[in-house]
């Protein structure tokens, strides 16, 4: 059986990427958390405990929304 997941991550220009669109992520740790960012640095994600790490590197972009905040990218990944 195939796990997915949607993951969250910032993006601060509009037009980076597109709903359905397959996005590539590398992964980035320091002493307390790893985080992630969308290939080629177009969004970054929050902080996540070794626990939480996502273990694929390629999703697809599912939704793009908009708040006060900025825009923000769910990417879908199997587990």
């Amino acid at each position: 059986m195939i796990l997915l997941r949607i993951e969250e991550f910032k993006m601060e220009r509009p037009g980076q990427v597109k709903i359905g669109q397959e996005v590539e992520i590398v992964e980035r740790n320091t002493v307390a958390f790893y985080y992630y960012i969308l290939v080629p640095a177009v969004a970054m994600s929050g902080n996540y405990k070794l626990s939480e790490r996502i273990k694929s590197r390629k999703g697809t972009v599912r939704d793009i929304k908009r708040d006060d905040r900025g825009y923000f990218v769910f990417v879908e990944f199997e587990e």
